[in-house]
Order: C-alpha cells, then sequence, then structure tokens
C-alpha cells in the first residue's frame, strides 16, 4: 500500500501509493513555497501516463501562487495522457478553486481514499 513518505521540503512530502505519485502539500502555499515545489512538482508531473494526486489537506493558507501550481500540474498530467487528482477539504482553498473556475477541471474529493480508489480520471479535458 502506502511506501515510505519523503520529505522534499518543509511544505511538501511525497510518498507513492497503488500506483500513485501522492504530492502532500504542508502549511502555507505561497510564492515560496511555490519556488520551493515546482521542481518536484515537475519532476512528478513530467513522465508519460503520470499518475499524481495533489493532497491539499494539511494547508494552512493557499493563493494565487498555489493555483498556478495545481494549473501547471495539470496541464504537464493532461499533455502526457496522464491523471491528476486533488484532495482538498480546505473552505477557503475550496472557494477559490471555485471563484476562478478551477474547480470545474480539477474537482477535488474529500479524501485520500477516495481519489486513490476512483476509476475515472478527475483533471478534466484540455
Amino acid at each position: 500500500m502506502r511506501n515510505g513518505t519523503e520529505t522534499l521540503t518543509p511544505h511538501l512530502h511525497v510518498h507513492r501509493d497503488r500506483g500513485y505519485t501522492v504530492l502532500e502539500f504542508h502549511g502555507e502555499i505561497d510564492i515560496i513555497a511555490a519556488l520551493e515545489t515546482v521542481p518536484f512538482l515537475d519532476a512528478a508531473t513530467g513522465r508519460p501516463g503520470a499518475q499524481v494526486v495533489l493532497d491539499l489537506r494539511h494547508i494552512e493558507f493557499f493563493d494565487c501562487s498555489g493555483l498556478r501550481l495545481l494549473h501547471r500540474a495539470r496541464l504537464r498530467v493532461l499533455d502526457r495522457g496522464g491523471r491528476l487528482r486533488l484532495v482538498c477539504t480546505h473552505p477557503l482553498t475550496l472557494r477559490i478553486l471555485q471563484v476562478t473556475g478551477l474547480a470545474e477541471h480539477l474537482p477535488a474529493l474529500s479524501t485520500l481514499e477516495e481519489a486513490l480508489e476512483q476509476p475515472e480520471a478527475t483533471s478534466g479535458s484540455v
């Protein structure tokens, strides 16, 4: 099931689970965190057929830098024929996703379990 978690930055922990690379974000996702995490995000989303879960359950703050990360991940995965799933329960972040329209293309799931077991991709179309 879940393999060992690797802490890559204070804001990003990564592990493998059921064939998915799970990028678990922590704390404040602002421009500093985005700059730190984008190389790891690109590595996870840059493989053909990548299966990635972005887990935002442990964030405290999320701004437009976080939106850019999500949009970047979505486009990279779709361009390579992969699957991207989002897990988010933070009310303000969910509101930001809704207001910006990103929720239509990358719907948020409530639990990691739901993201790992869902049979269809939830990353929408390009």
